[in-house]
């Protein structure tokens, strides 16, 4: 299998020939030049900030030749000329590559010139050591990822010089690496548009930890060392938040506000990756290899005096002290395992290095790679970095995902390059952010040891992460989406809104609700809504409904969330608890969040729906239950299709209405109503019918099937949401032209 892929891949790149490189200038700073391609998929940007020793390159990586991604053993190998997808060992795979590209004979300018550039998430872990998986994998995203670039741009900032690399294969035409080049120079003297600002939720950051259960967090893994399990263990706290905007223009401030020597951007399409991270994991440069390992750490003062102080108390440290000893000697005893005998040294221990928040400890250990041993060797040696699981390593692992509720991903893995020439420089991804469908997260964490103190551990996670919070409570959105509800009684941050695992209402959406449209601040046809509710709360819960002032519950609800102006979806539920006993253990909830208009921004104005092949056979069809997965497939399954909405099919062949509409059928002055067993009547229906019976319109209902549809009538569509739509086509064919009366309904029911 390996082989076979092998020989794939190389037939449709070839090898490599030799590598063009030429000195060019460039006229502005380079992280100016990067964000000319930050927007394209594939590009890396890897830059040194700050003035330490091993900050030196600047390096970006565009239009990838090749793409490696792993999703559990699932290998994803992407060429210009095919996908290759199979099974494999994802550490299998990238030696296999290393190997096949190798190049040892070219003389080839450092950093690199011909290589990989991307990351190796702390999950990779599991294809290392057989471990417990307790913790969620809730973003889903590769555990590698790594781009084979087809120009590198690199900077060297010691002699200020600035070159343009591209590796040329065998039997590539010379024509190919001047389009390359030239391409890239157009787009450097091409009129520059400033990228998009970014903007966080003025709600700030939520943590997956509650602060209390992080404190406790701490007291078990001292429990641990006590009874022998570690020495150490790094715990962690994820932060989250809604980001607008650019992940770049972030990564540009970040670097402006605290440059730090390994700054990398990744643009991986679906997500980006924006890290600061200060921490060198391994650096290889021929045989010669070095890792940097970072313990300890106090935040710089407001003054002077403060200030040293800090640094006196950091350097002054024991408990500091003797956790940078410790994993020193992890990490030796990691890359001794691949380097030769004797050659692994200690060249630096607890070197003060200074940030813009923090102060850190640093020690540097060197060794000689032994002949027959990789770089994806030492990678598999040393991987994750000792400094960010604790002591001894697998046990610390097991701690860590019992104690942590999410899966790390990139948090704590690699960034950085692996050259096809034995050289690779991979940072420790801390201080790194994810940005992932319109939000942003990033994990901080301390090493807790046995006299750690959890109230100062908590701190110094908030200490680490002060840079990216304050860059982004500067860039605040002036309005934010949801982030309040009211739950029984109370308004909440959505994150603290819950409902018991063993309550009926989770296990068996057992439960209903009811959504409708508030209009700057005002809401639409509530008392409908409500008596719909009331009606299913008797037939559900064969009980009273609450006794409660609705009008003012949405509007706390809606204000919390700063969605007066605008226009809001709100969503009542409720949820069976898990007794009928008093008190009732019933959970009644209020939701509120920004609606924008189905069909703004399209050009036809109108539906397009299909008919959903499975039927519903339900009676709970007749309320608006909680158990609404049929509905939400259908939905999905139509807009797999390119469509709006499905039509949902009754048992006999009859339709009763769309995955979240009701349906009218206009015949001149008739409106026509599908008949349907069980079918809820909605309450926009009910307010369109009695619009129209105010117009002379003749209301009736009967059965109705998909092609009545074509038959050459207006065919409308209502929710309490998106108020009267016209339909456009049904399963792909189109229907008679529309009239304006769903706009003069919509007039009329939204009336200010």
């Amino acid at each position: 299998m390996q082989n076979s892929w092998i020989d794939k891949i190389s037939h449709e790149t070839g090898f490599l020939s030799d590598v063009y490189a030429e000195t060019v200038t460039l006229a502005e700073p380079f992280v100016d030049v990067a964000a000319r391609f930050a927007d394209k998929t594939g590009t890396v940007v890897l830059m040194s900030g700050g003035d330490h020793d091993c900050a030196r390159y600047h390096i970006l990586g565009v239009q990838p030749w090749l793409t490696l991604t792993s999703l559990q053993n699932t290998i994803e190998l992407k060429t210009a000329q095919q996908v290759h997808r199979f099974q494999s060992d994802p550490f299998e795979v990238l030696n296999s590559l290393c190997n096949a590209y190798r190049q040892t004979d070219l003389d080839l300018p450092p950093p690199i010139a011909f290589g990989l550039l991307g990351y190796l998430a702390y999950d990779l872990k599991d294809h290392l050591e057989k471990l417990p998986r307790t913790s969620l994998n809730d973003l889903e995203l590769p555990n590698l990822l790594l781009f084979a670039p087809s120009l590198f741009c690199i900077h060297d900032r010691t002699d200020h010089t600035s070159r343009l690399i591209v590796p040329r294969f065998k039997a590539m035409p010379a024509k190919q690496v001047e389009q390359l080049i030239a391409g890239f120079k157009e787009q450097l003297a091409a009129s520059y548009c400033q990228q998009p600002d970014f903007s966080g939720d003025s709600w700030g950051f939520g943590s997956n930890f509650e602060k209390a259960d992080y404190l406790d967090a701490v007291d078990r893994i001292k429990a641990y060392i006590t009874a022998g399990h570690v020495y150490q263990v790094n715990l962690s706290q994820r932060f989250k938040m809604g980001f607008q905007g650019n992940g770049y223009t972030l990564f540009s401030a970040l670097l402006h506000h605290n440059p730090a020597p390994f700054f990398a951007y990744i643009n991986a399409g679906d997500h980006q990756i924006v890290s600061t991270s200060p921490e060198r994991f391994l650096c290889q440069t021929g045989r010669r290899v070095e890792t940097r390992p970072i313990k300890g750490t106090r935040p710089r003062g407001k003054t002077p005096s403060q200030d040293d102080a800090l640094q006196r108390e950091l350097q002054e440290s024991q408990k500091d002290d003797a956790e940078l000893s410790m994993i020193v000697d992890l990490l030796r005893n990691d890359i001794g395992k691949v380097c030769k005998a004797g050659t692994v040294k200690v060249t630096a221990h607890k070197r003060l290095e200074a940030y813009q928040n923090v102060y850190h400890l640093v020690s540097v250990v060197e060794g000689i790679l032994a002949e027959n041993n990789t770089s994806v060797d030492l990678i598999k040696a040393a991987f994750p970095g000792g400094s960010i699981t604790g002591c001894p390593k697998i046990r610390s692992m097991e701690i860590i995902d019992e104690l942590e509720p999410h899966r790390r991903h990139l948090y704590t893995g690699s960034i950085g390059y692996i050259g096809f020439n034995d050289t690779m420089d991979l940072s420790i991804a801390i201080r790194t952010a994810t940005i992932i469908d319109d939000q942003i997260l990033f994990s901080v964490g301390g090493g807790i040891v046995q006299d750690s103190q959890p109230q100062s551990e908590y701190d110094e996670t908030l200490h680490k992460g002060r840079t990216l919070m304050e860059v982004l409570k500067g860039n605040q959105a002036s309005q934010s989406p949801a982030g309040f509800v009211w739950q029984n009684g109370q308004i909440k941050p959505i994150s603290q809104a819950t409902v018991p695992v063993a309550d009926p209402g989770f296990q068996y959406g057992f439960g209903f609700f009811e959504t409708l449209r508030v209009q700057a601040g005002i809401p639409h046809n509530l008392k409908a809504h409500i008596v719909r509710f009331n009606h299913a709360w008797r037939e559900l819960f064969l009980t009273q409904p609450p006794d409660l002032t609705w009008e003012v519950i949405i509007e706390q609800v809606i204000s919390k969330n700063r969605l007066q102006h605008g226009t809001a979806a709100v969503k009542i539920m409720a949820a069976k608890g898990d007794h009928d006993k008093r008190p009732s253990s019933v959970n009644v909830i209020v939701l509120a969040r920004p609606y924008t208009p189905r069909l703004e921004g399209r050009p036809d104005y109108g539906l397009h729906l299909a008919t959903y092949p499975e039927v519903r056979q339900t009676p709970l069809a007749r309320h608006k239950t909680m158990n609404y997965l049929f509905y939400h497939l259908a939905g999905r399954w139509a807009r797999s299709q390119g469509l709006d909405e499905a039509l949902i099919l009754n048992p006999d062949g009859t339709i009763s209405e769309t995955n979240s509409a009701n349906l009218l059928i206009i015949n001149d002055k008739q409106a026509v109503r599908p008949a349907s067993p069980h079918v809820l009547p909605g309450t926009m229906e009910k307010l369109v019918c009695d619009v129209l019976a105010d117009w002379n319109f003749e209301i009736t209902m009967r059965p109705i099937t998909a092609k009545e549809l074509l038959d050459g009538y207006e065919v409308l569509v209502m929710n309490s949401l998106m108020g009267v739509m016209p339909v456009l086509s049904v399963d792909g064919k189109k229907l008679a032209a529309a009239t304006d009366l769903w706009q003069r309904m919509n007039d009329e029911i939204f009336r200010p």
